[in-house]
């Protein structure tokens, strides 16, 4: 198994797989929306054959009012290939990534309330704690759960090991980015 950053070349597979794991699907535009705001908090699980079982899509929340933080738009990882920590590892990965490159404080998300195995991942393993329900969430009515998750610890950690770099990648816009049509 390997977990990369997503690349604009895996969008589609993405969709795909999101169209087999999960009721909440999307557009390919929302996609490429991700990829090319964020290139850099995204991320795919990928079995031995290069298929991707897995991945997170993720994005900063752009509020003024608030400090900086990221949210977990989708996460699904395929049934074949559950039970193996691809989930811990994907949002963990995205999570490391919005602490780099964006000095993310927390990270938030939405789950239905139904949702056990997801609800487990999030508050036994991830350490995500529920901040309100939102009635009537998804569309077919069902509440969600919005959850976050504070990533203070992660970040001290992560300073432990390394010096912190403010990595900031002004190639990934540039003509020859993957990310610009056209580009390489």
């Amino acid at each position: 198994m390997n977990i990369r950053n997503a690349r604009p070349e895996d969008l589609m597979n993405m969709q795909h797989c999101n169209l087999l794991c999960l009721p909440e699907n999307y557009q390919m535009k929302y996609y490429f929306y991700h990829g090319l705001s964020w290139p850099q908090l995204s991320y795919i699980a990928e079995d031995e054959n290069g298929k991707i079982v897995g991945y997170v899509l993720a994005k900063m929340e752009e509020d003024p009012d608030d400090v900086p933080h990221g949210h977990i738009t989708s996460l699904a990882v395929k049934r074949s290939h559950r039970r193996l920590g691809l989930a811990q590892k994907l949002m963990d990965q995205a999570s490391r990534a919005m602490i780099e490159n964006f000095n993310a404080k927390y990270v938030s998300l939405h789950v239905r309330k139904s949702n056990r195995a997801a609800l487990h991942l999030y508050s036994n393993t991830l350490n995500f704690q529920i901040s309100e329900v939102e009635p009537k969430y998804y569309a077919d009515g069902e509440d969600a759960y919005a959850m976050k998750r504070d990533l203070t610890q992660m970040a001290d950690e992560r300073q432990g090991q390394a010096p912190f770099v403010w990595k900031l990648r002004p190639h990934l816009f540039t003509p020859a980015s993957p990310w610009v049509p056209g580009g390489s």
